[in-house]
């Protein structure tokens, strides 16, 4: 009868995922994939599911989480869990487990958007490539060291940017109402308000989950309190920032002279919306913390996380750890 029992147990994935992953959690049980993320669809896998890996477009919704009685863990890929409804699984003791430990390449990532565009490279491209070489008298490109870097979040992926920084010889200032002032200066960061950060940073990169507190938190008032001509980089959250139209107003205006994206308030965003018709402008479509030693990593601590819970041990990651008192 166990083993019966054994065999109708299954490890349910809102999308496809890597075989480090699978190679884990199938020492518990078999791991199916939903053809599609959507809620109905995954909701038609769950019976018997002891396990759910939210990965993607997935979500984990308190509707999901009713209907699977078997449920014991949910696991999500990466470290933002804004998708998963972590109070219905609080509620049934249900431990969501997590993955942060990608932050070096969103720092990567983030540097890399912010060097992209004090140094104007897309636009040395497209010259070069146009054929067009004497322009180049008719721009210069900005510098990084002698300037001020506002970092907005000063957790892992905040600290380890500022980490990043400190060779350019640039003042690096921090927000964070959650980090220690002392622990930000250990880290070469002058803590301070966000209203200063903003007032006084060439360049602000922005490190927040989205939860209530920080959603819209960048607003049009915030921006225009920023330096004119600063840069904003987001690799955090789209919802941080109150919306598309804001900052396409702000690059408009030249409150803001350059701004890179990697996450967007709705995703895929919208094309043909007019902030991606402006040249100061440099995206990418939820990259950067995505590479490949990033996402190994990711699918190991996951997996490993979600097989402890299974086997009745203590995750190292875990979002609502009250679960286990």
């Amino acid at each position: 009868m166990q083993a019966a029992t054994q065999a109708r147990q299954r490890i349910v994935s809102t999308a496809p995922i890597d075989r480090v992953a699978i190679e884990i959690l199938e020492k518990f049980a078999p791991v199916e994939t939903s053809p599609a993320p959507d809620e109905d669809t995954v909701l038609g896998m769950l019976d018997g599911a002891v396990a759910l890996v939210c990965r993607g477009e997935g979500k984990v919704t308190a509707r999901m989480i009713a209907a699977c009685p078997t449920l014991r863990v949910v696991g999500r890929t990466g470290v933002g869990y804004d998708s998963v409804d972590v109070a219905a699984l609080t509620a049934r003791r249900i431990p969501l487990v997590y993955a942060p430990v990608s932050g070096f390449a969103v720092a990567e990532g983030a540097m890399a958007l912010l060097l992209a565009l004090v140094k104007k490279i897309l636009l040395c491209d497209s010259v070069v490539k146009a054929g067009q070489w004497n322009r180049r008298y008719e721009f210069q490109t900005g510098d990084m060291t002698g300037h001020t870097f506002g970092i907005v979040g000063l957790g892992r992926i905040g600290m380890h940017l500022a980490r990043l920084a400190r060779p350019f010889e640039m003042t690096i200032l921090g927000y964070d109402p959650y980090v220690p002032p002392e622990a930000a200066r250990e880290g070469g960061v002058e803590p301070v308000s966000l209203e200063e950060l903003l007032a006084r940073s060439d360049y602000v990169s922005l490190h927040l989950p989205l939860n209530p507190e920080t959603r819209g938190l960048i607003n049009r008032a915030r921006i225009e309190t920023m330096k004119p001509g600063a840069i904003l980089v987001n690799t955090a959250r789209g919802g941080v920032i109150e919306s598309l139209d804001v900052l396409a107003d702000a690059l408009e205006s030249g409150r803001l002279s350059a701004v890179g994206l990697d996450v967007f308030p709705a995703e895929p965003p919208d094309s043909s919306h007019r902030i991606f018709r402006h040249p100061n402008l440099l995206c990418a479509p939820h990259v950067v913390g995505t590479s490949e030693m990033a996402m190994e990593r990711i699918y190991r601590s996951m997996a490993t996380d979600m097989l402890a819970v299974l086997e009745n041990r203590q995750p190292k990651f875990c979002v609502n750890p009250q679960v286990f008192g």
